[in-house]
Protein backbone atom coordinates (compact mmCIF):
# COMPACT_ATOMS: atom_id res chain seq x y z
CA UNK A 1 0.00 0.00 0.00
CA UNK A 2 1.26 3.43 -0.66
CA UNK A 3 -0.07 6.59 1.49
CA UNK A 4 -0.38 10.06 0.36
CA UNK A 5 -1.09 13.15 2.30
CA UNK A 6 -2.47 15.84 -0.03
CA UNK A 7 -4.16 19.21 -0.11
CA UNK A 8 -4.95 20.96 -2.27
CA UNK A 9 -4.60 21.55 -6.39
CA UNK A 10 -1.03 20.00 -6.71
CA UNK A 11 -1.96 17.14 -4.32
CA UNK A 12 -4.29 15.78 -7.01
CA UNK A 13 -2.86 15.75 -9.27
CA UNK A 14 0.31 13.73 -8.18
CA UNK A 15 -2.60 11.43 -6.46
CA UNK A 16 -4.31 10.79 -9.99
CA UNK A 17 -0.85 10.17 -11.44
CA UNK A 18 -0.22 7.74 -8.79
CA UNK A 19 -3.77 5.65 -8.79
CA UNK A 20 -2.94 5.52 -12.68
CA UNK A 21 -0.10 2.87 -11.67
CA UNK A 22 -1.15 1.24 -8.38
CA UNK A 23 -4.63 0.28 -7.32
CA UNK A 24 -3.75 0.06 -3.33
CA UNK A 25 -3.41 3.95 -2.76
CA UNK A 26 -4.97 5.80 -0.06
CA UNK A 27 -5.48 9.46 0.58
CA UNK A 28 -5.26 10.82 3.73
CA UNK A 29 -6.60 14.31 3.39
CA UNK A 30 -6.65 17.50 5.07
CA UNK A 31 -9.88 18.87 6.65
CA UNK A 32 -8.43 22.62 7.82
CA UNK A 33 -10.11 23.66 4.62
CA UNK A 34 -13.43 22.71 5.27
CA UNK A 35 -15.92 25.37 5.68
CA UNK A 36 -19.70 25.98 6.75
CA UNK A 37 -21.30 27.54 3.65
CA UNK A 38 -25.33 28.18 3.43
CA UNK A 39 -25.34 25.66 6.19
CA UNK A 40 -23.48 23.04 4.09
CA UNK A 41 -20.37 21.61 5.23
CA UNK A 42 -18.29 22.17 2.78
CA UNK A 43 -14.89 19.59 2.32
CA UNK A 44 -12.97 21.54 -0.26
CA UNK A 45 -9.53 18.75 -0.16
CA UNK A 46 -12.14 16.20 -0.04
CA UNK A 47 -13.87 16.45 -2.86
CA UNK A 48 -10.98 17.60 -5.14
CA UNK A 49 -9.49 14.50 -4.81
CA UNK A 50 -12.53 12.60 -4.91
CA UNK A 51 -13.29 14.80 -8.30
CA UNK A 52 -10.16 14.26 -9.65
CA UNK A 53 -10.07 10.59 -9.05
CA UNK A 54 -13.88 10.60 -10.71
CA UNK A 55 -12.33 11.80 -13.88
CA UNK A 56 -14.92 14.62 -12.84
CA UNK A 57 -13.09 17.06 -11.52
CA UNK A 58 -12.69 20.96 -13.07
CA UNK A 59 -9.37 21.10 -14.51
CA UNK A 60 -9.40 24.66 -15.06
CA UNK A 61 -10.07 26.13 -11.83
CA UNK A 62 -9.02 22.51 -9.70
CA UNK A 63 -11.84 22.49 -7.76
CA UNK A 64 -15.64 21.81 -8.31
CA UNK A 65 -17.39 19.76 -10.87
CA UNK A 66 -16.51 20.10 -14.44
CA UNK A 67 -19.24 21.49 -16.73
CA UNK A 68 -21.06 22.49 -13.45
CA UNK A 69 -24.47 25.04 -13.73
CA UNK A 70 -24.50 27.66 -11.20
CA UNK A 71 -28.38 28.08 -10.72
CA UNK A 72 -28.11 27.60 -6.81
CA UNK A 73 -26.12 30.46 -6.65
CA UNK A 74 -28.00 32.64 -9.10
CA UNK A 75 -31.15 31.91 -6.53
CA UNK A 76 -29.13 32.97 -3.54
CA UNK A 77 -28.34 36.10 -5.48
CA UNK A 78 -31.63 37.11 -5.43
CA UNK A 79 -32.26 36.14 -1.94
CA UNK A 80 -29.46 38.69 -0.89
CA UNK A 81 -26.72 36.18 -0.27
CA UNK A 82 -23.08 36.73 -0.41
CA UNK A 83 -21.70 34.32 -3.81
CA UNK A 84 -17.98 34.89 -3.34
CA UNK A 85 -18.01 30.98 -2.79
CA UNK A 86 -18.49 29.53 -6.29
CA UNK A 87 -19.94 26.58 -5.57
CA UNK A 88 -21.61 24.76 -8.52
CA UNK A 89 -25.16 22.85 -8.51
CA UNK A 90 -24.05 18.98 -8.84
CA UNK A 91 -21.13 20.22 -5.95
CA UNK A 92 -23.77 21.37 -3.56
CA UNK A 93 -25.43 18.45 -3.97
CA UNK A 94 -22.04 16.59 -2.04
CA UNK A 95 -21.76 18.50 0.37
CA UNK A 96 -25.77 19.00 1.47
CA UNK A 97 -25.64 14.68 1.04
CA UNK A 98 -22.50 15.08 3.87
CA UNK A 99 -24.16 17.85 6.24
CA UNK A 100 -27.20 15.79 6.49
CA UNK A 101 -25.35 12.04 7.03
CA UNK A 102 -23.61 14.66 9.54
CA UNK A 103 -26.71 15.41 11.18
CA UNK A 104 -27.77 11.67 11.56
CA UNK A 105 -24.80 11.13 13.39
CA UNK A 106 -22.40 9.75 10.39
CA UNK A 107 -18.69 10.75 11.09
CA UNK A 108 -16.36 12.67 8.46
CA UNK A 109 -14.89 9.09 7.66
CA UNK A 110 -17.79 7.21 7.34
CA UNK A 111 -19.05 9.71 4.79
CA UNK A 112 -16.44 10.05 2.99
CA UNK A 113 -15.65 6.03 2.41
CA UNK A 114 -19.56 5.89 1.48
CA UNK A 115 -18.83 9.09 -1.36
CA UNK A 116 -15.96 7.27 -2.82
CA UNK A 117 -18.30 4.00 -3.37
CA UNK A 118 -20.64 6.03 -5.13
CA UNK A 119 -18.14 7.85 -7.23
CA UNK A 120 -16.95 4.33 -8.05
CA UNK A 121 -13.23 5.20 -6.75
CA UNK A 122 -10.93 2.85 -6.33
CA UNK A 123 -8.32 4.32 -3.91
CA UNK A 124 -8.87 4.98 0.11
CA UNK A 125 -9.49 8.54 0.82
CA UNK A 126 -9.21 9.11 4.78
CA UNK A 127 -9.61 12.53 6.17
CA UNK A 128 -6.88 13.21 8.92
CA UNK A 129 -9.62 13.42 11.80
CA UNK A 130 -13.11 13.64 12.59
CA UNK A 131 -12.68 16.70 14.89
CA UNK A 132 -13.16 20.31 13.41
CA UNK A 133 -9.39 21.96 12.05
CA UNK A 134 -9.75 25.28 10.87
CA UNK A 135 -6.89 26.92 9.27
CA UNK A 136 -7.18 30.68 10.17
CA UNK A 137 -5.40 33.80 8.48
CA UNK A 138 -4.68 37.31 10.35
CA UNK A 139 -4.26 39.92 8.30
CA UNK A 140 -4.90 43.25 8.82
CA UNK A 141 -5.33 42.29 12.73
CA UNK A 142 -8.63 40.64 11.45
CA UNK A 143 -8.98 36.73 12.04
CA UNK A 144 -10.33 34.76 9.32
CA UNK A 145 -10.96 31.43 7.70
CA UNK A 146 -8.22 30.65 5.36
CA UNK A 147 -11.55 29.94 2.63
CA UNK A 148 -12.15 33.80 3.49
CA UNK A 149 -8.62 35.28 3.23
CA UNK A 150 -7.98 33.30 -0.01
CA UNK A 151 -11.46 33.23 -2.20
CA UNK A 152 -13.44 35.72 -0.53
CA UNK A 153 -10.66 38.41 -0.53
CA UNK A 154 -8.06 36.92 -2.85
CA UNK A 155 -5.25 37.05 -0.63
CA UNK A 156 -4.42 40.95 -1.00
CA UNK A 157 -4.30 41.83 2.54
CA UNK A 158 -0.82 41.16 4.57
CA UNK A 159 -0.49 37.75 6.46
CA UNK A 160 0.59 38.32 9.72
CA UNK A 161 -0.29 35.12 11.31
CA UNK A 162 -1.67 30.90 10.43
CA UNK A 163 -2.90 28.91 13.33
CA UNK A 164 -4.78 25.28 13.31
CA UNK A 165 -7.45 26.18 15.50
CA UNK A 166 -8.11 22.87 17.09
CA UNK A 167 -5.57 20.84 15.94
CA UNK A 168 -4.17 20.32 19.16
CA UNK A 169 -7.40 19.14 20.49
CA UNK A 170 -8.19 16.63 17.88
CA UNK A 171 -7.73 12.79 17.74
CA UNK A 172 -5.68 11.79 14.22
CA UNK A 173 -7.91 9.01 12.39
CA UNK A 174 -6.92 5.60 13.78
CA UNK A 175 -7.19 4.78 9.98
CA UNK A 176 -4.66 7.08 8.95
CA UNK A 177 -2.11 6.19 11.37
CA UNK A 178 -2.72 2.84 10.53
CA UNK A 179 -2.47 3.21 7.00
CA UNK A 180 1.09 5.57 7.56
CA UNK A 181 2.12 2.53 9.39
CA UNK A 182 1.41 -0.23 7.42
CA UNK A 183 2.46 1.78 4.04
CA UNK A 184 5.17 0.23 2.47
CA UNK A 185 5.68 3.95 1.17
CA UNK A 186 4.25 7.56 2.59
CA UNK A 187 4.35 10.70 0.02
CA UNK A 188 3.66 13.98 1.55
CA UNK A 189 2.46 15.51 -2.08
CA UNK A 190 3.05 18.98 -3.41
CA UNK A 191 0.51 20.57 -1.55
CA UNK A 192 0.82 24.04 0.36
CA UNK A 193 3.57 23.32 3.01
CA UNK A 194 1.45 25.62 5.80
CA UNK A 195 -2.14 25.53 4.45
CA UNK A 196 -2.35 21.96 3.49
CA UNK A 197 -0.14 19.89 5.08
CA UNK A 198 0.35 22.19 7.67
CA UNK A 199 -2.87 21.41 9.59
CA UNK A 200 -2.62 17.62 8.83
CA UNK A 201 1.28 17.99 11.23
CA UNK A 202 -0.36 20.06 13.70
CA UNK A 203 -2.96 17.48 14.63
CA UNK A 204 -1.37 15.76 17.89
CA UNK A 205 0.64 12.37 17.30
CA UNK A 206 0.67 12.55 13.35
CA UNK A 207 4.27 14.36 13.04
CA UNK A 208 5.61 11.64 15.84
CA UNK A 209 4.31 8.69 13.84
CA UNK A 210 5.67 10.24 10.37
CA UNK A 211 8.44 10.67 12.34
CA UNK A 212 8.51 7.18 13.55
CA UNK A 213 8.04 5.92 9.96
CA UNK A 214 10.44 8.15 8.11
CA UNK A 215 12.40 6.11 6.62
CA UNK A 216 9.46 5.36 3.87
CA UNK A 217 8.52 8.67 3.95
CA UNK A 218 9.29 10.99 0.89
CA UNK A 219 8.20 14.78 0.15
CA UNK A 220 7.77 16.39 -3.22
CA UNK A 221 8.35 19.80 -3.17
CA UNK A 222 5.66 22.34 -4.23
CA UNK A 223 8.64 24.92 -4.62
CA UNK A 224 10.34 25.90 -7.69
CA UNK A 225 13.26 28.25 -7.56
CA UNK A 226 11.71 31.27 -5.42
CA UNK A 227 8.48 30.45 -5.54
CA UNK A 228 5.56 28.22 -5.91
CA UNK A 229 4.15 26.06 -9.30
CA UNK A 230 0.88 26.57 -8.50
CA UNK A 231 -0.72 28.42 -5.47
CA UNK A 232 -0.24 30.50 -2.93
CA UNK A 233 3.12 28.30 -0.87
CA UNK A 234 5.87 30.80 -1.39
CA UNK A 235 3.20 33.95 -0.06
CA UNK A 236 2.34 31.27 3.70
CA UNK A 237 6.35 30.33 3.46
CA UNK A 238 7.39 34.35 3.17
CA UNK A 239 4.85 35.33 5.45
CA UNK A 240 5.86 32.45 8.30
CA UNK A 241 9.41 33.98 7.78
CA UNK A 242 10.22 30.39 6.30
CA UNK A 243 13.10 30.74 3.29
CA UNK A 244 11.05 30.22 -0.10
CA UNK A 245 12.74 27.60 -1.65
CA UNK A 246 13.21 23.62 -0.93
CA UNK A 247 16.07 24.63 0.77
CA UNK A 248 13.38 26.01 3.34
CA UNK A 249 10.85 23.20 2.49
CA UNK A 250 13.72 20.35 3.47
CA UNK A 251 13.77 22.25 6.96
CA UNK A 252 10.56 21.95 7.80
CA UNK A 253 9.72 18.23 6.78
CA UNK A 254 13.43 17.15 7.76
CA UNK A 255 12.07 15.49 10.74
CA UNK A 256 9.24 13.65 9.41
CA UNK A 257 11.19 12.60 5.90
CA UNK A 258 13.89 11.15 4.88
CA UNK A 259 13.96 11.71 1.02
CA UNK A 260 12.82 14.76 -1.10
CA UNK A 261 11.81 15.30 -5.01
CA UNK A 262 12.96 18.47 -6.56
CA UNK A 263 12.42 20.17 -9.28
CA UNK A 264 16.02 19.86 -11.64
CA UNK A 265 16.09 23.88 -11.63
CA UNK A 266 16.92 23.69 -7.80
CA UNK A 267 19.80 20.80 -7.99
CA UNK A 268 22.33 23.03 -7.02
CA UNK A 269 20.47 22.97 -3.52
CA UNK A 270 21.20 18.90 -3.54
CA UNK A 271 24.41 18.82 -1.06
CA UNK A 272 23.21 21.85 1.21
CA UNK A 273 19.48 19.54 1.54
CA UNK A 274 21.25 16.45 1.79
CA UNK A 275 23.21 17.79 4.93
CA UNK A 276 20.38 17.31 6.74
CA UNK A 277 20.36 13.99 6.31
CA UNK A 278 17.90 14.24 3.28
CA UNK A 279 18.47 11.75 0.31
CA UNK A 280 17.36 14.36 -2.57
CA UNK A 281 16.19 13.39 -6.20
CA UNK A 282 15.60 15.41 -8.65
CA UNK A 283 13.21 15.51 -11.81
CA UNK A 284 10.78 17.80 -13.52
CA UNK A 285 7.96 18.87 -11.01
CA UNK A 286 5.22 20.56 -13.16
CA UNK A 287 2.31 18.78 -13.58
CA UNK A 288 0.52 20.43 -16.57
CA UNK A 289 -1.42 17.17 -18.28
CA UNK A 290 -2.20 13.32 -17.50
CA UNK A 291 1.01 12.72 -19.40
CA UNK A 292 3.22 14.63 -17.05
CA UNK A 293 1.41 13.74 -13.74
CA UNK A 294 1.82 9.96 -14.62
CA UNK A 295 5.56 10.97 -15.29
CA UNK A 296 5.88 12.19 -11.78
CA UNK A 297 4.32 9.52 -10.28
CA UNK A 298 6.26 6.62 -11.78
CA UNK A 299 9.60 8.64 -11.39
CA UNK A 300 8.88 8.84 -7.49
CA UNK A 301 7.80 4.84 -7.42
CA UNK A 302 10.79 3.88 -9.36
CA UNK A 303 13.53 5.72 -7.55
CA UNK A 304 12.37 4.42 -4.08
CA UNK A 305 11.56 1.04 -5.93
CA UNK A 306 8.42 0.49 -4.97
Amino acid sequence: MITVLAGGTGSVKLVRGLASQRSDITVISNVGDNYWLYGMYVCPDIDTIIYGLAGILDESRGWGVKKDTNNFLRQMEVFGEETWFRVGDRDAATHLIRTNMLKNGKNLSDITTWMCEKFAIESKVIPITDNSVETRITSNDEDLHLQEYWVKHRGKGPIEGIQYIGADKSRPNPAAINAIQDSELVIIAPGNPLTSIGPMLGIKGVRKELSKNRKKVIAVSPIIGNKSFSGPAGQYMEAAGIQVSVFGLAQMYADVCSKLVIDSKDKAQIKQIEAMDLKVYDTKLKMQNKVSEEALASFILKQVKV
